[in-house]
């Protein structure tokens, strides 16, 4: 490809209009950089087409399917053109990474690719009402938006089959990416929107599975396996709701006019994943029925349910025995009703663990009962969608232990959205000094022994929380290095899709927050912690795929 498609010479105007600031992709039909609007002041994401072959004709398609389209889910066009060398479409420029690079980090959890691939389902029927057939639907033209809530953009519409427009391929030939062809595109039928369902199932497929359904077989023999048809989801992923196996066996089905509508598999999909589970053969294991509706307790895998069961029984018994009151009898009994009610009702399960420590506290003084129990209210209704993430604030005291407070941001991950991660970073830094001063050891990171907070028989829950600042402001290294450690926490998602550099200079700039606002404090458990934090992530995704055998 001509390198003058990855660099705009001394970042001139493209089309009198568009500024390119810095790369942010290439591909086999060009190469799309961040640009500057000059006009409106926004920027965009300037795709840059060299006239060499079909390319030019093939962005000139893919400008015209973007007119079309006017759907949340379809990449927005903004402007066209070209000159003597290339060809340039503006795009709306959203922040995210592309389905494939999020595969391969090991980020899409079950609940995450059904609903990428529903989105992407909704995208296409617009397309398909309007007589576009995307025929290169794949990971890698699925962006997925950083948000706390799943939002994806289609992308490349440059070999799009229109309803009256030529197909600028020759006879034979069959346009798109092998692994995500149907089968009756191989045999020679043209395209069509079943096509387009065909390699959202794949992609689900592969996404739930952890390898592609076609994955081990020789190059030479992809196009006779796919021909033959995918094995069925259930091969590999036997527990999961028997109405999403079926939703996912149906696209893939190798008769086109056996697979559903993309607007319909959309709802299947998600009626599959959320529909009452009475629609289900029962599974003691898996649900719990009432007369008007089922809880869905998880779709996890049996192992990682058990450890989150024991980590809610572990941080209630931690709870109810930091301060004495609870007889050993009664703590065990808190233990085992947290770690049960963990499998099937995870909002009990973090509301008995956060209240735990009510009663012991109120032995010690009404008002740090009152003060907490009003702090457990917020933390619970701030958690009440995402139970099982809310107990990740314990991580503090857990790692405070150890001396690894510098992990938190790791420990938090699980906890979606930015703004929550951060508050959930900072709290854990917090409670773990909390529980320090509570408990009479020393605080995370300083080791300097707490004075007495002196709220024993404090009636007004405003003299408890007046004494705990005043202990937090006279050791101001621990709201720093909390504040430190939730930037950390927020940007970890994003460093890590920048790969090993960007994990390096997060963790540099953690050590840098750290040590610049709290000098005084030992310098070799952050720095220590902090690397050990990178080369954690950095490790994750390599794990992941070598517990999936993938490859």
């Amino acid at each position: 490809m001509s390198t003058a498609a990855y660099a705009p010479l001394d970042r001139e105007l493209v089309l009198d209009r568009y500024r390119p600031l810095r790369p942010i992709g290439r591909g086999g039909s060009g190469s799309v950089w961040l640009a500057r609007d000059e006009r409106s002041g926004l920027e965009v994401a300037l795709k840059i087409v060299p006239r060499e072959g079909k390319r030019a004709a093939r962005a000139m398609r893919e400008m015209e399917a973007a007119s079309r389209l006017r759907h949340e889910r379809c990449v927005r066009a903004y402007g066209f053109g070209g000159d003597d060398g290339h060809v340039y479409i503006a795009y709306e420029y959203v922040a995210g990474s592309t389905l494939r690079e999020l595969l391969r980090q090991g980020r899409i959890g079950d609940r995450e690719a059904v609903e990428i691939c529903a989105q992407v389902l909704e995208g296409l029927a617009h397309a398909h009402q309007r007589g576009i057939v995307h025929r290169d639907v794949k990971p890698s033209n699925v962006l997925v938006e950083e948000l706390p809530a799943v939002a994806v953009r289609v992308l490349d519409f440059g070999l799009a089959q229109f309803d009256d427009a030529d197909t600028l391929t020759a006879v034979g030939d069959v346009p798109g990416t092998l692994a995500y062809i149907a089968p009756e595109r191989l045999r020679g039928e043209d395209a069509s929107p079943s096509s387009d369902v065909w390699a959202v199932g794949v992609m689900l497929w592969e996404a739930l599975a952890g390898q592609h359904p076609f994955w081990g077989v020789p190059l030479p023999e992809v196009a006779s396996a796919i021909e033959v048809g995918a094995p069925s989801l259930a091969t590999q992923r036997a527990n999961l709701p028997r109405a999403l196996l079926s939703a996912v066996d149906g696209a893939l089905a190798t008769d086109p006019a056996k697979r559903p509508s993309s607007a319909r598999l959309a709802r299947d999909l998600r009626e599959a994943y959320i529909a009452p589970r009475e629609r289900r053969s029962p599974s003691p294991a898996r649900t719990s029925t009432t007369p008007r509706r089922t809880v869905v307790v998880s779709t996890a895998p049996p192992a990682l349910r058990a450890a989150t069961a024991l980590l809610f029984a572990g941080a209630t018994a931690f709870a109810a025995t930091l301060l004495p009151f609870w007889p050993p009898g009664m703590v065990a009994l808190l233990a085992l009703a947290a770690g049960a009610l963990t499998l099937r009702q995870p909002r009990a399960a973090l509301a008995l663990a956060l209240f735990a420590p009510v009663f012991p506290l109120g032995n010690v003084a009404q008002g740090a009962a009152v003060a907490w129990s009003a702090l457990a209210v917020a933390w619970l209704a701030l958690s009440w969608k995402r139970p099982l993430a809310g107990l990740a604030v314990v991580a503090g005291p857990l790692l405070a232990a150890f001396g690894l407070i510098a992990l938190v941001p790791l420990a938090v991950q699980p906890v979606r959205g930015t703004a929550r991660r951060a508050l959930h970073a900072a709290a854990a830094v917090l409670l773990a000094a909390l529980v320090a001063g509570i408990s009479g050891t020393p605080l995370p990171l300083t080791g300097d022994d707490v004075a007495p907070l002196g709220i024993a028989g404090a009636e007004s829950p405003v003299d408890v929380l007046s004494s705990v600042l005043a202990v937090l402001h006279a050791n101001s290294a621990i709201t720093t290095t909390a504040l430190a450690l939730a930037i950390t926490a927020a940007l970890l998602p994003r460093a890590r899709a920048r790969g090993l550099w960007g994990l390096a200079g997060l963790c540099a700039l953690q050590i840098a927050l750290v040590l610049l606002w709290a000098p005084s404090i030992p310098w070799a458990p952050i720095v220590l912690g902090t690397w050990a934090l990178c080369l954690l992530v950095a490790a994750r995704p390599l794990l992941r795929l070598a517990v999936r055998g993938d490859s």
